[in-house]
């Protein structure tokens, strides 16, 4: 019997394994496609190596072939390295496989250098990557610096303006009023960045302002600035366009960034500690003021200029140029190009008195980058005739200054020759008079307002209704006497529970610690541990002192652990708690290394565990 049982569960297992292999081939089988693609970085140093890799994906081939590299040496490689991985998304499984073929290459000559794709041979196919540009900065230039002797030293001497500062750059200074500058506040460093805190950009009064988008994953540049090469991360950039002539000051941007320096020990004894210590450095940054000088727009400006200005180009089209009354017509005007697009007004179009007008539909489709805003205005316009006959749909014209010619230029659409026909029913048929259609008024139908006089003789009657000693009559006393009543109930209920101050405080517990929470909220997004903790501590505190209805004085953990035993609070919730507080105090002088995690699953755990004590203590 137990050998039965033995060799039932061999099957299973074989049974299971043989499903599972089962399952790996099928998720091999619906893989991704074959890719091949090279990466390297954008920005490199003269004289120093990087790496330059290839990844073919879901499928195994040869060596690549490599073109002519102009500009860089191969020093090594290729090391070849290969990766499996499975996924099960929604009970569908995945497999991926890669190899990647890494080569070590040495920068030769400054420059800008374009590597040309490589191919692969996979079975029988021949695959190529994606070209590659690289730009090759020159070396650094090396400033000697005078080291100090001791720790505190070497760290005030460490950080200067000259490897740690920020700058505010604009693309001009000297602009037309409207025409589009970028402003850009960029960090430059050489030393090891670890935060940036207390960012304060400043007001930008004068000016129209457009954020510039940056990448979600912006990575630290290679910038050389000056004759030093900078690792760079762009922190804001904006496209100003101003709103008035004269010299504009742009006020300094200012933060606080956190260094980590390395300090070095010198070696006394055997028993001193000879290893590397490091230590965080906070360094307030402040860039110059800045000054732009904007022209004003010349004189005489067109009657039809409404501030436009850049460079555009105007284009329409009409749904049809024949059709029948009462159907809808559609005119789209596109207006293209570049400048200040977004403050382009919409065009107002004369139609014809028998066209029925509605709102026109805007569509904007613009791009926003450091050089300006481009892109596409389009305008939908829908009208209905309501007569039959020959109209004419205006030409629409846009005037704008030219920053390029330094000229105010009008362009115009064409305009457009509609024939009406009528409709199946005559609008003489309708007995309706067509007034002035462009507001939507409605049509006026005559003989439907007034009507003929009654000649038949009526019959009239006395009636005998006496209001008063009715039970309308009396309800106008009742009713307001009992709302009297109520308000006078509720508002004296309301004066007992405002002079019960404990009662007050426990119904304000969960609100004050909302309250709390959020300003550790705003610690926590501010990278700001110390205060992040203290403010948790103090609404885990403060609401059981205002629930529980405890003086501050006999605040402690164990009279807080008998007080919520008493209030029929769980053992485990009560458990919890104690380590919650044990943990933030912890958290608060300890040198983590991943501090916002930490903060952000304290942050969770305290609104769990108040909403656990809110309803576990209104069991009571």
């Amino acid at each position: 019997m137990k050998y039965s049982m033995s060799v039932m569960k061999n099957d299973s297992m074989r049974l299971l394994l043989i499903a599972i292999f089962a399952l790996l081939a099928s998720a091999v089988c619906a893989s991704n496609d074959i890719t091949f693609e090279a990466s390297a970085p954008n920005t490199v140093v003269n004289g120093e190596t990087f790496q330059l890799v290839y990844t073919l994906s879901n499928a195994s081939g040869k060596e690549p072939r490599l073109s002519e590299i102009d500009g860089f040496e191969i020093i090594a490689g290729p090391f070849k390295s290969t990766s499996k991985s499975v996924q099960i998304v929604n009970g569908k499984m995945t497999s991926e496989k890669s190899t990647r073929y890494t080569y070590t290459l040495l920068a030769q000559k400054e420059g800008t250098f374009t590597i040309s794709p490589a191919s692969i041979m996979v079975e029988n196919d021949n695959y190529q990557s994606n070209a590659l540009q690289i730009k090759v900065l020159p070396e650094d230039n090396r400033v000697a610096t005078d080291q100090g002797t001791g720790g505190a030293q070497q760290v005030s001497n460490a950080i200067t303006s000259d490897n740690l500062f920020i700058k505010a750059s604009l693309s001009r200074s000297n602009v037309m009023e409207q025409e589009a500058i970028s402003l850009t506040f960029k960090l430059y460093s050489r030393l090891d960045i670890v935060d940036i805190q207390s960012l304060k950009f400043p007001d930008l009064k004068n000016f129209f302002v457009q954020e510039i988008d940056l990448p979600q994953n912006q990575q630290l540049q290679l910038e050389n600035y000056n004759g030093r090469n900078y690792h760079t991360f762009i922190l804001k950039q904006y496209l100003l366009y101003p709103q008035q002539s004269g010299t504009i000051k742009v006020d300094p941007m200012t933060c606080d960034v956190i260094v980590r320096l390395r300090q070095q020990r010198q070696v006394r004894s055997f028993f001193d500690d000879f290893f590397d210590t490091y230590q965080d450095v906070k360094r307030p940054l402040r860039t110059p003021p800045l000054s732009i000088n904007v022209s004003a727009l010349p004189f005489p400006k067109p009657a039809d200029f409404s501030g436009a200005v850049g460079s555009l180009d105007i284009s329409s089209e009409v749904s049809a140029r024949e059709l029948n009354a009462h159907e809808s017509l559609t005119l789209t005007l596109k207006i293209k190009g570049s400048g200040n697009m977004k403050m382009i007004k919409t065009p107002e179009i004369d139609f014809p008195q028998d066209f029925e007008t509605y709102e026109p539909k805007v569509t904007n489709n613009f791009k926003t980058t450091a050089s300006g805003v481009s892109g596409t205005k389009t305008i939908e316009y829908l009208v209905i005739p309501r007569h039959d006959g020959n109209f004419v749909i205006p030409a629409v014209s846009i005037s704008y200054y030219d920053t390029k010619e330094e000229k105010y230029k009008t362009i115009s659409t064409e305009a457009y020759s509609i024939k009406v026909n009528k409709g199946r029913d005559a609008d003489a048929q309708q007995g309706t008079v067509v007034s002035n259609y462009t507001s939507q008024e409605q049509v006026q139908v005559l003989a439907s307002d007034i009507r003929y006089i009654n000649t038949e003789p009526l019959e009239l009657r006395d009636t005998m209704v006496v209001f008063a000693g009715s039970p309308q009559f009396w309800m106008m006393y009742l009713v307001p006497l009992l709302v009297s009543c109520g308000l006078l109930f509720f508002f004296r209920k309301q004066a007992r529970e405002s002079a019960d101050v404990a009662l007050m405080r426990n119904r304000k517990a969960n609100k004050v610690a909302r309250k709390r929470l959020k300003v550790a909220e705003t610690e926590w997004k501010a990278g700001n541990k110390e205060k992040f903790y203290d403010e948790i501590l103090k609404a885990l505190w403060g609401y059981l002192c205002d629930k529980l209805s405890m003086p501050l004085s006999d605040l402690s953990k164990e009279n807080v652990a008998s007080e919520l035993e008493r209030h029929a609070v769980p053992a485990d919730v009560i458990e919890t708690f104690i380590e919650l507080l044990h943990k933030c105090e912890f958290e608060q002088y300890a040198p983590l290394t991943d501090s916002r995690a930490a903060m952000d699953k304290i942050f969770d755990e305290t609104i769990s565990m108040i909403s656990r004590l809110e309803s576990s203590i209104k069991k009571k």
